[in-house]
């Protein structure tokens, strides 16, 4: 149930630039053309922006509704959240030589053209938003369908001869 929703949070925190790897060792213009792209679009505002729901998705798995533990989780939220923003660089580094593995110099340099013109600025300004109501469509679907198939998987091995 839980696998589900952090599945989705681990694809969108890589703004869906997972494609095959096409090189070992991306080549210092498409490292520049990758760190050019991340500037463009707003790369660490984003991921500074999301922090605090990924943090808000965790809560329910680690206080398990204890108001002790919640209060204290709250307390800790923004003392974290400060401690992975002075690793943001290091992230950032990480993402790209992801893009850079992935996408040629000039590919990159053509998503930052896209990335400036107004429907790629539309495209930062609201992909923080849709990623918090991703998460939020992860989290209900998972829980929906995480009942299902349990109900389903304990069927199963019960036709199997199981005492569950």
């Amino acid at each position: 149930m839980r696998k589900c929703s952090w599945t989705l949070i681990v694809c969108l925190t890589v703004l869906f630039a997972v494609t095959p790897v096409r090189a070992q060792t991306p080549s210092p213009d498409a490292m520049a053309a990758a760190r050019e792209l991340i500037v463009t679009m707003h790369a660490v505002d984003y991921f500074k922006a999301t922090m605090p729901a990924l943090m808000q998705a965790m809560k329910p798995a680690i206080a398990q509704n204890r108001p002790e533990v919640e209060r204290d989780y709250d307390a800790m939220v923004p003392l974290l959240l400060e401690g992975m923003n002075t690793r943001m660089n290091d992230l950032i580094e990480q993402v790209a030589v992801l893009y850079a593995k992935n996408f040629t110099a000039d590919e990159l340099r053509e998503a930052v053209a896209f990335y400036r013109g107004p429907t790629g600025q539309k495209i930062v300004q609201k992909l923080p938003a849709i990623t918090q109501e991703s998460i939020l469509i992860g989290q209900r679907w998972g829980q929906s369908i995480g009942g299902e198939l349990h109900g389903r998987m304990i069927d199963e091995l019960r036709k199997r001869g199981h005492n569950i």
